[in-house]
């Protein structure tokens, strides 16, 4: 079995009375597609905002093993330092900067890995040009990977809402992660596009060697890509297993796989 890069151990999230989440423990392993399914106020978002640093757990670990190898425990630990750690995510309502340029937005995912600090930028110095050079270059390349590189120029409030969700993907992965969190990436996607977002997230895993942990209510595609999957009801865990296990599982089919419309 190959090594975890994501070991969440019986966290815990309250809100005044409310425990959102109730010890919660899943693991992913390396170069794993993960899916976290379940329907509408199950606690799915809330869980990965306990993992990337927006909430911190009432009480549990969250444990991640980065290419250095050294496990480090994030709890608590700020959304940018866990970026920086190699833990890369999407949103549920896209976050893109609409003004800016789809390589501009791309260009900004680099910023947690440049070098050349205030100085450099204010003086352009030659090590700084020459990493904002290599910066356009990977960032035009990320565009090329998602198919967008033709809208380079083109305003992200101007692309449609699919291509937005693929914009957000290449902004996540310009932070070089080991570890890519998707939110919902395939809501709103006609089939085409949802069949095309499929293709793309099992050329990252494979090209990249990236571990994969998705929330998504398109079971089709849960189904044909994951390698495990993970299923929260009322913030708790009630099945986990491969797909063909899950989708075996009477709870499951009851309460989430026989519903025609989650969030």
């Amino acid at each position: 079995m190959s090594e975890s890069v994501l070991n969440v151990n019986e966290i815990c999230k309250d809100f005044g009375g409310i425990r959102a989440l109730d010890d919660v423990s899943l693991n992913v392993r390396s170069k794993e597609i993960a899916a976290l399914i379940g329907p509408n106020g199950a606690g799915k978002t809330t869980f990965f905002n306990c993992i990337t640093g927006i909430y911190t757990p009432t009480s549990g670990d969250v444990l991640v093993n980065p290419k250095d190898g050294s496990e480090r425990r994030v709890n608590g630990m700020k959304p940018n330092h866990v970026t920086e750690l190699g833990m890369a995510r999407t949103f549920q309502n896209i976050r893109l900067f609409p003004s800016m340029t789809t390589l501009e937005n791309v260009m900004i995912g680099t910023h947690c890995r440049t070098k050349s600090g205030i100085w450099g930028a204010i003086s352009r110095n030659g090590k700084a040009r020459g990493e904002e050079q290599a910066i356009i270059e990977k960032s035009y390349h990320l565009l090329e990977l998602v198919g967008l590189e033709r809208y380079a120029n083109e305003l992200a409030c101007n692309l449609p809402y699919g291509k937005q969700r693929r914009l957000e993907i290449a902004r996540a992965m310009a932070t070089d992660p080991f570890l890519l969190l998707l939110d919902e990436p395939a809501a709103g996607m006609n089939p085409q596009e949802t069949y095309d977002l499929q293709e793309l997230v099992i050329k990252l895993r494979n090209e990249y060697g990236l571990s994969i942990l998705l929330i998504e209510h398109d079971m089709k595609m849960v189904m044909s890509i994951s390698d495990s999957v993970f299923v929260l009801d009322y913030g708790r865990l009630i099945a986990s297993g491969t797909p063909k296990e899950v989708s075996e599982n009477p709870t499951v089919i009851k309460a989430y796989l026989g519903e025609d419309e989650d969030d």
